[in-house]
């Protein structure tokens, strides 16, 4: 395990305290909904920034808001930090524990609680999947369209948390976009509501606020999310192009035209090598870059859309212009988009980054980016949401070697560095986390990061939840 991020000491009143903890967590949960045995607390020490995993003190897994509230007012009560988890696909370290620390869990909170489709709403508890959702409306003409690559497993709490996108995203928006009200636990064990079914809310923007907040303002245990028509028709177009330098051009050039399809996404050659590997889902490999350009509307209007894109891509020399031409050839384009992260992880280890920058740098962006990864000797592979310039390099290296893990990491901050120096910022979906915390100080002045941190103090004056991520630790207001 590599220890190039510390965590906070843990709370010696705490651990010392750990058997009356846990058998008073006994007394407000059933025993199927609480962990402390060694042994079954071992999948809860990481998640999917698997480099760095701590042990937590207990697991709670409530079934129910109630539930949630007894534990966070006792936690609350005995200063006990809590960190929420949903279903432990963070990238950026947001659900990874410390000793002293109770995991809320709330994957046992997995129901879809009202589909008000005159309203176009549903309302789900937290640890209902994102794919779920669209599932559970599919038949009635209807989706959920933020789509994360792991909308499979992720959760809509944990999308709360992060303010997840996906690649449909370019059009429909991210999870603050199609979030309309929530139910939500404070640090006291508190329940208030924000928002609900009504398209806007009177008051300040609360809910725009939680969204994003990374499990440190309080527990969001239900969600009231919008749904959204199916589109007419929908057709995914390959556009294979001689460089990454190209490929970024034309996107950027796409979108200043006024163009918005649903999707671009892109892939350098390593990642398309990879994913048609694992996918064949008939991605060219004569490439040196590959966008994947979806578009919607009836067979007139994508016709249309196509034509403006097609002769866009032109002044880029594409080399490969390919459109599906059935169901099950979209599928397989997308499967292989959607599998790029699981496919790299059967070649290797790596770390996936997540700055974002303006359209106009994407060129220069991926170029430094490879050279920055040249330069410590190892390997990437590009694969990201291009529409809105959110860059996902998965650097590749091998995590048995601490100088390798070093490097890597090394490599990722001058990426995201990169990032803020172009214009952007240091996530676009994954969060903060442990990942980037050291790295805020480079996007925010000392100022900035004082007026963030005394909003969170205001939600959580004891910094109680999820207290090692987001902000550096240096700094902070004392609890």
């Amino acid at each position: 395990m590599s220890d190039a991020i510390p965590f906070l000491a843990p709370r010696a009143d705490v651990l010392a305290r750990r058997a009356r903890i846990i058998a008073d967590l006994a007394d407000l949960l059933p025993p199927e909904c609480l962990v402390h045995e060694a042994r079954e607390l071992v999948p809860f020490e990481t998640d999917a920034f698997v480099s760095y995993r701590r042990l937590p003190l207990a697991v709670a897994l409530p079934r129910t808001t109630a539930e949630v509230s007894a534990v966070m007012r006792y936690c609350h009560r005995y200063g006990i930090p809590v960190v929420p988890r949903g279903a432990g696909t963070s990238l950026s370290g947001g659900a990874i524990p410390q000793e002293d620390a109770v995991v809320l869990g709330l994957s046992k909170m997995n129901r879809i609680l009202e589909i008000d489709l005159p309203n176009r709403v549903a309302v789900v508890q937290a640890g209902v999947t994102n794919l779920n959702i669209s599932e559970s409306v599919s038949a009635d003409g209807f989706f959920y369209a933020p789509d994360p690559s792991s909308q499979l497993a992720c959760t809509i709490g944990g999308n709360i948390g992060m303010n997840s996108g996906g690649a449909h995203c370019l059009k429909y928006g991210v999870t603050t976009n199609n979030l309309l009200g929530i139910r939500m636990v404070l640090v006291d064990g508190t329940v208030i509501e924000l928002g609900g079914k009504a398209l806007d809310a009177a008051g300040y923007d609360l809910l725009g606020l939680v969204c994003g907040h990374e499990g440190q303002l309080g527990i969001v245990t239900e969600a009231t999310v919008r749904l959204i028509a199916k589109p007419e028709g929908a057709r995914p177009v390959l556009f294979g192009f001689e460089s990454s330098e190209e490929a970024g051009a034309c996107v950027a050039d796409v979108i200043a035209a006024g163009i918005i399809p649903v999707a671009i996404e892109f892939m350098d050659k390593p990642a398309i090598e990879i994913c048609e590997a694992f996918a064949h889902a008939g991605y060219p490999l004569d490439v040196g870059a590959l966008l994947i350009v979806e578009v919607e509307g009836s067979e007139a209007e994508m016709d249309a859309t196509l034509k403006d894109i097609v002769e866009i891509a032109r002044r880029h020399s594409v080399k490969t212009v390919r459109e599906c031409q059935s169901a099950t050839e979209a599928a397989l384009i997308w499967k292989g988009r959607k599998s790029a992260f699981g496919a790299t992880g059967r070649i290797a280890d790596y770390i996936c980054m997540d700055g974002t920058v303006p359209l106009s740098q994407l060129s220069h962006v991926l170029k430094k980016t490879t050279e920055i990864v040249d330069h410590y000797g190892l390997r990437v592979a590009n694969v990201f949401h291009a529409g809105d310039g959110n860059m996902h390099p998965l650097i590749l290296f091998n995590a048995n070697d601490p100088e390798d893990a070093a490097r890597a990491e090394a490599a990722g901050n001058d990426i995201l560095k990169l990032c803020v120096d172009a214009g952007g910022c240091l996530t676009g979906e994954h969060g903060v986390g442990i990942e980037k915390r050291d790295l805020m100080r480079h996007q925010y002045s000392e100022a900035d990061l004082a007026q963030q941190m005394a909003v969170r103090a205001a939600f959580d004056p004891g910094w109680l939840l999820n207290p090692s991520k987001v902000f550096p630790l240096e700094g902070r207001p004392a609890a």
